[in-house]
């Protein structure tokens, strides 16, 4: 039998198993101009897993208001905390791509393993960048979404990406996904030395808040872990700390249109307490 070229997508396979490892954060516009805004809140809010209502009706929400005003707004806001000076522009780019880089250096020179990163929305793409890492040799692969606690609306749609990469390849690689790290050891004792270093030389507050993402309390309800991984985050890091039950808060921020989400909200919280005579107070987001 004739030996038939290989075709175009064929990878070049190294001689040992190469493992690609893909840090996947959720995502930054290109710019806070108007039109990247509106690009960067097309692809995000398209998102089955993180709207989830009927797609014709959310089409027209999203298309015919939301895509017309939310842009502007939200690029007033990015703008605020945007590097400028800096040619990663977004903060969550720059640390995303730094925390990669560390983990380049811990990692040393291995020949079997590649250290790279992608973002969920905006770029660099989870696709690209598994793609580069299997034409460089790459034929396993472990992706770790950047979410200590799992959500369906941040873990499992990375997952979905990875898997639509996948989906077209003749010779798929072996692909793992980590698991949630919400109370992981190493991540607790990180947190809690966060707080007692920011505390350190400083009057400690009254209360000490951790606030969470929220989610639609409607996820909770269907299933969704989310919620209860806060939870025992919070837990943890509370009794690591040794702080008062009754001093220490956990709540729910960035709800999103008009249903439950996540309560007790963290602006709610903090006027309740503010009326109630608190004084002083941290906040945490873990």
């Amino acid at each position: 039998m004739s030996v038939k070229p290989l075709p175009d997508d064929h990878p070049t396979w190294p001689r040992h198993a190469k493992t690609g490892l893909l840090l996947v954060n959720l995502g930054t516009p290109d710019a806070t101009d108007k039109t990247s805004m509106r690009r960067y809140l097309k692809q995000f809010l398209s998102d089955k897993r993180v709207i989830e209502i009927p797609r014709l009706l959310w089409w027209l929400i999203l298309n015919l208001i939301i895509l017309n005003v939310r842009p502007k707004k939200s690029g007033a806001a990015y703008d605020k905390i945007w590097l400028k000076d800096d040619p990663d522009g977004s903060p969550l780019r720059k640390y995303t791509r730094l925390q990669a880089e560390m983990l380049k250096g811990e990692y040393g020179a291995r020949e079997d393993l590649m250290v790279d990163w992608a973002m969920r929305y905006g770029q660099p793409s989870i696709p690209d960048r598994l793609e580069a890492l299997r034409q460089a040799g790459c034929n396993r692969f472990v992706i770790v979404p950047l979410y200590p606690q799992y959500a369906a609306s941040t873990t499992a749609t990375v997952n979905d990406e990875v898997f639509k990469w996948a989906l077209d390849l003749r010779w798929q690689p072996a692909i793992r996904t980590a698991p949630p790290w919400h109370d992981h050891p190493l991540y607790i004792k990180a947190l809690v030395k966060s707080l007692k270093a920011h505390f350190k030389g400083r009057k400690m507050p009254e209360h000490l808040m951790l606030s969470f993402h929220g989610i639609p309390q409607r996820y909770f309800v269907q299933g969704d872990p989310y919620h209860c991984h806060c939870m025992k985050t919070a837990r943890l890091v509370r009794d690591k700390l040794g702080w008062e039950e009754e001093k220490f808060h956990v709540t729910f921020q960035s709800r999103f249109g008009s249903e439950p989400w996540l309560q007790p909200y963290t602006d709610e919280t903090l006027e309740r307490l503010g009326a109630e005579g608190v004084k002083s107070l941290a906040i945490m987001a873990p």
